[in-house]
This record gives structure tokens, sequence and C-alpha cells, in this order.
């Protein structure tokens, strides 16, 4: 028998499916995937020939009843994701899902529940919190090292819906339940719970459809955050460039320094300009470049990083993932009130985080 931990792979055809099948292959020694749900109507049209012989399951149900896995990676979209996960939970089986996870925070809240009565490892592919520049901010302000935060400033602009077209299902509103900020803004949502520490006590936003191309769900728009400790954190970003590309860029701002951050500077793995105090005549000026990373899969080293603590508590090394299903709730919340406020045109307090 295998000592290597058995992966059933749920939902091919996602967009970072086949990404984060080259992601595990990292670890091929400690886990093997050994089952297959296509998801996505039975499409197989992004699998690998290595996997073809794998077996495959309609669904869920019939994975857990005729499959031996410890865990599954579940990459479905929203619709779906939540209730699979559910079931996933019920039968002890760890989870690594894929971002979002669900659609809003009610659908959020039954996996939460499950992963609580169950206690398996349960891990989100929210894999910027194992990025060594998100970390270092993160020590920063930890450090008290800018005195007093003031602000944060994230953008993250992508390709455009027409990249995917408008008929790709994460523009669907009945499949998907939101856009851009569920599908991507997210990554910076959790990010900022992440690195500041700080609850969102409101929530001021303008979502929409800002681009030439009409559909159900938003394509982006701009998000005003009040943190507890009084500082400002703000989101601007969206499908808007017209190619396959992206960028991405954060700054915060204290009383006693601040911080410009580039986490996908070309020929690194980010770079962080720190502008600090000048109390004599030499002011403090650094420029913090990562290495880059070629690491294959989704999310590179990050990505390893994640799926080695899923692995880890999964053996009981320890007691949970950086990633919790707590975690994941909070970042559902938190776009939940960013659409309830751009729909009310208006301030919605909260306690998120």
């Amino acid at each position: 028998m295998s000592s290597k931990f058995r992966v059933a792979f749920i939902g091919l055809d996602n967009p970072h499916g086949a990404g984060w099948r080259d992601l595990m292959a990292n670890l091929r020694d400690e886990m093997e995937l050994v089952a297959i749900v296509p998801g996505y109507d039975g499409a197989t049209t992004s699998l690998e020939e290595q996997y073809a012989s794998v077996p495959r399951f309609d669904d869920a149900q019939q994975l857990i009843e005729q499959a031996d896995f410890d865990g599954a990676m579940v990459c479905l979209p929203n619709d779906v994701g939540a209730g699979t996960i559910v079931q996933l939970a019920a039968a002890g089986k760890h989870v690594l899902a894929e971002k979002p996870v669900a659609g809003s925070a009610a659908d959020g809240q039954a996996i939460v529940e499950a992963v609580q009565s169950s206690g398996i490892s349960f891990q989100t592919g929210y894999n910027w919190r194992y990025d060594r520049g998100a970390n270092r901010l993160k020590e920063m302000i930890d450090d008290g090292r800018f005195g007093k935060l003031i602000s944060v400033e994230m953008n993250f602009v992508t390709s455009d819906v027409n990249r995917r077209g408008k008929s790709h299902y994460l523009f669907d509103k009945p499949t998907s339940t939101g856009g851009f900020f569920n599908w991507l803004a997210c990554h910076f949502l959790d990010l900022l719970l992440y690195v500041t520490g700080q609850e969102v006590v409101g929530v001021t936003a303008r979502t929409g459809v800002f681009g030439n191309t009409d559909v159900e769900v938003e394509d982006g728009g701009v998000a005003i955050f009040d943190l507890a400790n009084g500082a400002l954190a703000s989101f601007t970003g969206g499908y808007w460039v017209p190619r396959w590309a992206g960028e991405s860029h954060w700054c915060i701002r204290g009383s006693e320094r601040w911080v410009h951050w580039d986490p996908t500077a070309a020929g690194t793995g980010g770079v962080i300009q720190v502008h600090g105090p000048q109390p004599q005549w030499y002011a403090m000026e650094e420029t913090f470049t990562i290495p880059a990373d070629e690491t294959p899969g989704y999310g590179g080293r990050n990505g390893v990083a994640l799926l080695r603590d899923w692995l880890e508590t999964a053996q009981g090394k320890q007691d949970r993932c950086r990633n919790t299903a707590e975690s994941m709730q909070a970042v559902l919340q938190l776009i939940d009130a960013i659409y309830q406020a751009s729909q009310e045109e208006r301030r919605i307090a909260c306690q998120i985080g």
C-alpha cells in the first residue's frame, strides 16, 4: 500500500486546474493523484496524458462511495463547489478548495460548519499568504516599523472579458454569483486582512461594467475599507487590459515610513521599495528584491508552501492551515459588503476579519 497522500481531483477544466496538477507534481514523492471527477459537464480538454488512465467518477458522492483517497482538490464553479465541499467534509475527506470557494457568505457558512464539525484539514487557494513579499510587509506592520498605519492602497488590473469571451462561466451570474471581485480581487482582499491583522469596520464601493463588453457580473470597480485601527485601505481593479496581461501594486503608508510593493516585477519574485524617516541628514531608502521563482505550477513556490501546509495539517503535524474556513468566510463577507455598498450607494458598517 502506498504511503503517499492520495488526492482526488474534482473539476479538471477550471482555469487553474492544470496549474494545480503541475503544482502537485512538485510533491510527487509525498502525494499522488488517484481519482478524478471531471466536472464541467464531463470536460477533459485540459487533462494531461499522464493522468488519462486515472479512475474517473461522475460526482462527489460516487467518488466517496467507490474510491480510496485521503483528500480532494476541489476546483468547481461557485454554484456546485460549496455543496461538494460539504459532502467531502462529512465523509472525513481533507479538502483543498480553489478560491473563491463559494459565491457568497451564505454559501460559505455551510462550509465553515462542515469543516468545524469534521475536523478535516481545510485549505484554500489564496497562495499570496505564502509570498515572501507579502510576509515581509506583514512583519513590518507587526513590528511597528510603519509607526501609525495610515493607508493601504491596492490595485489589480488584468485581461479584459474578451480574452475569455463573455459566455465563459466566470461571467455567468447564476453560476458564479459575482464577477471580478469574487474571482480575482478576492486574492488581495484576503491579503489585506492577513497583512494588516486588522478587522474591516466599514465598506464603501462602486462596482459595475466599465469596459466595452456587457456582462451579467461586474468587470471591476473601486472599494474603500475602514480598518479597526483607523487606517484607510482602498482597492481599484478590473478586467480592463486588452490582452493577456496583468499588473498589480501596493502602497502602504505610515507615520514613520512608506513602502511600494510590485509583486510581479519582471525578472524577480517581487520588489519592495522602502522609504523611511530622515532623522538627521541621511534618509532611509532601501530596495528589497526577492529572487525570481521558476517553480512550475499555480503559484510557484507559494503554491508549494500552500500544498505542504495542507498536507502537514492532514497528517496531524499542526492544527490548521494558514488559510482557514474562517478566513475564507471573512473574504466572502467582505465581497458581500462591497456588492451591498455599491448597490445601496452607501457605507456599510461591519466587523469582518
